[in-house]
């Protein structure tokens, strides 16, 4: 079970992404570095920066949806 890395940007956008898969059928994983920093009691600069990860049959479809989220989001 692979997954990939579809987009990597700040919280907002991320959120809005996962909302969107999710209603595609599609559940990403995100990785968050911050808040694992601040678990583990260690100090972090990118606060807010976040990674999107899918199963890589998804992600071609995938890929088509954050293009269109963003440029919505963008617009």
């Amino acid at each position: 079970m692979a997954y990939v890395k579809i987009y990597a940007g700040n919280f907002i956008i991320i959120q809005r992404i996962r909302k969107t898969l999710e209603d595609h059928s599609i559940i990403p994983v995100i990785k968050d570095e911050t808040e694992s920093a601040r678990l583990a009691g260690f100090g972090t600069t990118a606060y807010g920066h976040q990674e999107l990860f899918v199963h890589e049959n998804e992600e071609e479809k995938a890929i088509e949806i954050v293009a269109r989220t963003i440029e919505a989001f963008t617009g």
